[in-house]
């Protein structure tokens, strides 16, 4: 190579073997395979022995013997450059590709026309991923997915690994929080729809409610640190850090704006300059078939153009696992400050405090119990039990009261039809606080491929 050759690949390479990425090394394949063993002789003949390697087979006197003949070019893996001189390889590409798809049919036996209530009738959920593994320290994946809400980029990001404890994450991701998000692709869960907490448009009276305290996925720009670590066999530790654009809303917001958070229209850029920061502790203790994972989440920023009005969420789950039966519970807690604005008397339906002032915190909580237990080979049974409540003043327009709340009791089963593709059966009842009760019946079929 030339002085200035090696002296930008010293400047490449350098930065890459500090943080522990290994360069690929002259004469180093893509596979460390041992060279194949020489072919047989046919039958008959004399075997061939071959010169031992300190004596190789002179050159030709007609040939420059330091110029490299036609078999020195095949023993080379890489490419070789104007002087004779091997380059680096390029390390190996792993893609993985993937998805899933789910059809749901959602009745609203209770009314005449469910659509007043939710988004009944058929719906599709569909999801397109694509991994890829550059080394053993750089991978990427990008997805997207159709639904309800449209076309979304669900993510788009690098993940910059330097050791188990210590992954960095960067571009558009769903930031770690609570045991749902992490198996919300519908081909991960039994039931068509998602729990309270994380619904996003399934649930019946979804605009009254404002969907759930943080729905699912929740997409964001950012980044987060995360990692893993084992104290001893039994104890598994895993955190993670993020600082994101955050959930978004308009001047003198009331509660977050769920399609501004999502909406390409923006740009999916912060609205107000300043991220939101979080993060997630949680510890698996593991003996054998059983396991029992606990976690902790917190999230905390403001949501509004003016970087005026703050919002808190904390979450905390359990997850019991014995074999394939799972007992699985969460609590989602938000804290919301609304715009009061020059002129709250008219703006909120319930007036001010003992003390003349308007409470400008409302407080919105979820939680649900979910039990799975298979019946057979094939079939496994969901019994759920979820809900919200909210509690704090609220616009002059809304339906809800000071303190509204709504159980739902589900139950279902799942049947693989063939492979993984499988057969989703539920019945929901609603347990309104502020209106009348009602029931809905999912059918659905989903499956990853």
């Amino acid at each position: 190579m030339t002085p200035r050759t090696s002296a930008l690949a010293l400047v490449l390479v350098a930065p890459l073997t500090a943080i522990g990425i290994a360069w690929p090394q002259p004469g180093n394949g893509v596979t460390d395979l041992p060279p194949a063993p020489p072919p047989a002789p046919p039958p008959g003949t004399e075997p061939v022995t071959p010169a031992p390697a300190s004596e190789p087979e002179p050159a030709p006197a007609s040939v420059d013997a330091s110029a490299p003949t036609p078999l020195d070019l095949d023993d080379h893996v890489g490419p070789i450059d104007d002087v004779g001189e091997e380059l680096p390889t390029r390390p190996e590409l792993h893609r993985n590709f993937a998805g899933s798809v789910q059809l749901d049919y959602m009745a609203v036996p209770t009314e005449d026309r469910g659509r007043d209530l939710g988004l009944d009738g058929a719906t599709v959920e569909a999801s397109l991923k694509l991994a890829m593994d550059f080394s053993s320290n750089i991978s990427a994946n990008v997805k997207v997915c159709v639904a309800c809400h449209g076309f979304e980029v669900g993510m788009a990001f690098f993940d910059l690994r330097v050791a188990d404890q210590l992954n960095i994450r960067i571009g558009r991701f769903s930031p770690a929080f609570g045991e749902f998000p992490l198996r919300h692709d519908p081909a991960n869960h039994r039931t068509s729809d998602k729990p309270l907490p994380y619904d996003m448009g399934r649930m019946l009276r979804m605009t009254e409610w404002n969907q759930g305290v943080l729905p699912a996925p929740w997409v964001e720009n950012g980044i987060e640190i995360n990692g893993t670590q084992f104290a001893g066999d039994h104890v598994q530790i895993d955190y993670a850090a993020y600082a994101i654009g955050g959930p978004r809303a308009g001047t003198d917001p009331m509660d977050f704006d769920f399609r501004a958070s999502r909406s390409g229209d923006s740009y999916y850029i912060d609205n107000n300059s300043r991220p939101a920061f979080g993060g997630q502790l949680a510890i698996t203790l593991l003996a054998g078939a059983t396991s029992v994972a606990l976690g902790g989440s917190m999230m905390r920023g403001t949501y509004d153009p003016d970087h005026e009005h703050r919002f808190a969420i904390y979450g905390a789950h359990a997850v019991l696992r014995t074999r394939d039966v799972f007992l699985r519970v969460e609590y989602l807690r938000r804290l919301t400050e609304m715009a009061l604005t020059e002129t709250p008397e008219e703006r909120f339906r319930y007036g001010p405090g003992a003390d003349g002032m308007y409470d400008p915190i409302f407080l919105k909580e979820g939680a649900y119990a979910e039990l799975e237990v298979p019946l057979g080979r094939r079939v496994t049974a969901v019994v759920r039990e979820d809900g919200l409540r909210r509690r704090g003043n609220v616009a002059m327009s809304s339906e809800l009261r000071k303190d509204s709340a709504v159980l739902r009791h589900t139950a279902g089963l799942a049947v693989l039809l063939r492979s993984s593709l499988r057969l989703k059966l539920s019945y929901e009842h609603y347990d309104f606080s502020d209106f009348s009760d009602e029931s809905a019946a999912h059918l659905g079929i989903a499956g990853p491929f």
